[in-house]
């Protein structure tokens, strides 16, 4: 009886040690922006942050590092070929895999970052290839085109999007009008089904996979509207209208207290949607022009949601429920947030960072630096772990020490 008790706790033992190993890496985390690090610093020196290190010579990208096996994974363009260079956590590069071309045109530089689950890594290219590999040494698995494989064609500024890891699944927005959303065995690349969406083309946008009672969902945009399938079957439940004077939505949309709120820039701004309890169908709450974030994303954190606009450049403080301003503020450019432990870090497109308390009362800077080194935008969301922020500008890596 003993050794059978034994037995029956190794083997959960051993179940969710796998399990939890192949839980993939989200982009923004896996909460959107927020990340659960705690005892990080409330305030930061005057010249900022102390850097733990730096990687300069990384290439081009807008892409964002993510971790994964103990090592830290980020996308980069040099020359003509996409990389996937590996770094230890002392910042030093462990190593490196070719993983083909990548985006040279307009603003040149990988656009996804790296999907890692397990002992599997996965890229999407901005010329649409989404290519398997070994997670341990870059070892081609498979590959599929999504333009020449499911009928999809690539946008202006090339395909941004990082594909959604779930279980044996791995999603993709190839953008076709057959095949506009579909689902892959991760291990295989077979097709598991294919959605006509609205039969527009892909906006850049990272899906959002929400875990629902009833069922899980898929939410995303294509070209003028905001879709949402049924993540087992593909089925298109619900669709609801926007678009934007470019077609480019690349912010993965928020899910708060059981709602929806979608946003985009170029004066767009966002839309707050009733979300039904079963994910069948939506119905709008409010709009908000100002809410404009162009590449940014927002977080929204007890009841209010924070971030700044495009063409409404100020950072902004919105009740949830309501859509009223707590707060504008032009303190610094505007740019991309995430949180953690009670702080806001925002990177503005002038290499600004603020660290910035998650307050409505106020936008208020506690501490700030510039990102002098690296090159071209500032455009890549900085990550939060174990105690460091990491800022990707162009071809530089650098880590913080933030607790």
């Amino acid at each position: 009886m003993i050794k059978k008790c034994l037995l029956v706790a190794f083997t959960l033992l051993f179940t969710t040690t796998i399990l939890f190993a192949q839980k993939p890496t989200v982009w923004r985390g896996e909460n959107n922006g927020i990340y659960p690090d705690t005892g990080l610093l409330k305030e930061w020196p005057a010249n900022g942050p102390e850097i733990l290190w730096t990687f300069e010579g990384l290439g081009e990208g807008h892409s964002s590092p993510v971790f994964a096996n103990n090592q830290i994974y980020l996308s980069t363009l040099q020359g003509e070929d996409g990389f996937i260079v590996v770094f230890n956590q002392d910042g030093t590069v462990a190593w490196k895999v070719n993983y083909g071309k990548d985006f040279k045109d307009s603003y040149p530089g990988s656009r996804s970052s790296v999907v890692v689950a397990g002992d599997l890594m996965y890229m999407y290219t901005g010329y649409g290839e989404l290519i398997c590999m070994d997670a341990k040494n870059g070892d081609k698995k498979w590959t599929k085109n999504a333009f020449e494989d499911f009928d999809g064609e690539n946008i202006r500024w090339g395909v941004t999007e990082t594909v959604v890891v779930d279980g044996d699944v791995v999603y993709v927005t190839p953008g076709g009008a057959k095949n506009n959303v579909v689902a892959l065995n991760r291990f295989t690349g077979e097709l598991i089904w294919s959605s006509p969406g609205k039969g527009e083309t892909s906006a850049y946008c990272t899906p959002l996979l929400l875990e629902l009672p009833a069922r899980k969902l898929l939410v995303t945009h294509t070209a003028d509207h905001i879709i949402a399938l049924d993540a087992k079957t593909g089925e298109m439940l619900w669709d609801f209208p926007h678009t934007n004077r470019w077609k480019v939505h690349p912010n993965t949309p928020l899910f708060y207290n059981g709602d929806l709120f979608c946003f985009s820039g170029y004066g767009k701004g966002g839309v707050k949607l009733d979300l039904s309890d079963d994910g069948s169908s939506v119905s709008k709450q409010w709009e908000k022009v100002e809410l404009d974030s162009r590449m940014g994303g927002m977080v929204v954190l007890d009841g209010y949601m924070y971030g700044s606009g495009d063409k409404a450049r100020e950072w902004r403080c919105v009740n949830w429920e309501t859509g009223e301003e707590a707060y504008v503020s032009d303190a610094i450019g505007k740019g991309v947030t995430i949180f953690a432990d009670g702080m806001l870090y925002c990177y503005s497109d002038r290499g600004e960072l603020a660290l910035v308390e998650a307050t409505p009362e106020a936008f208020k800077v506690v501490s700030q630096t510039k990102v002098e080194l690296g090159t071209a935008q500032h455009w890549a969301h900085p990550v939060i772990n174990k105690g460091r922020l990491f800022v990707r500008h162009g071809d530089v890596l650098i880590a913080y020490k933030i607790q």
